[in-house]
């Protein structure tokens, strides 16, 4: 059973920290992008909606498993005048059918997930062939004495954040899943302590 922090406060944190202003310069790099039948995965909070382009999108599904979060996405998605269909559900086993999607959007959602390899099989899976995932993640540092520091702090900031990974690889990550990636942007984002500070963006296209 989640504890009230887990149902409260990480729905609440992830909202803040995830729509700061220079995390907000990121996502209009990457959601724009996004063509055809949609899903977003990890949609909770609603951050992206702003960002999509009503005639570039066909359909738009979201799936999360945060009950709250979802909540605040049905309410974003209704202001920015998005018809979507927006399930409660994880990325290890989504709830759809082979081959449905044109693209596949994840922002800062890979970090957290139970199994980051399982939810990049099923992303695959539910991608159309050469379908693209778009993604704008935050993961291991590519300095040593940075990824040194996100050992020492993971452990313990996986307990406030909701599961929040520091150390998982992104691009390679994609990459190991057979994915051809372009990753199109890496950097530590200003005013950001480095630990936790590193991501990468781009696209990377199903076989």
């Amino acid at each position: 059973m989640a504890s009230w922090w887990e149902r409260h406060g990480v729905p609440r944190l992830i909202k803040c920290a995830c729509s700061q202003g220079q995390i907000m310069k990121a996502r209009s790099k990457v959601v724009p992008h996004a063509t055809g039948d949609v899903l977003e995965l990890g949609c909770g909070g609603g951050i992206n909606m702003e960002f999509y382009v009503a005639d570039r999108v066909t359909s738009f599904t979201g799936l999360d498993p945060s009950p709250e979060l979802l909540d605040m996405s049905r309410a974003a998605a209704q202001a920015h005048g998005i018809d979507a269909d927006i399930q409660g559900g994880v990325g290890e086993a989504m709830p759809f059918e082979s081959g449905r999607f044109d693209t596949v959007v994840t922002t800062f959602t890979l970090c957290s997930v139970a199994e980051q390899r399982a939810v990049l099989s099923e992303i695959r899976r539910v991608l159309k062939p050469g379908g693209i995932a778009l993604f704008l993640e935050h993961g291991g540092a590519p300095d040593a004495d940075v990824a040194k520091w996100q050992r020492r702090i993971e452990p313990l900031w996986k307990r406030i954040g909701g599961n929040c990974h520091l150390t998982r690889p992104i691009s390679d990550a994609y990459a190991e899943a057979g994915f051809v990636v372009d990753r199109q942007g890496a950097m530590y984002m200003p005013k950001t302590p480095r630990p936790f500070g590193w991501v990468e963006y781009g696209a990377a296209k199903a076989g």
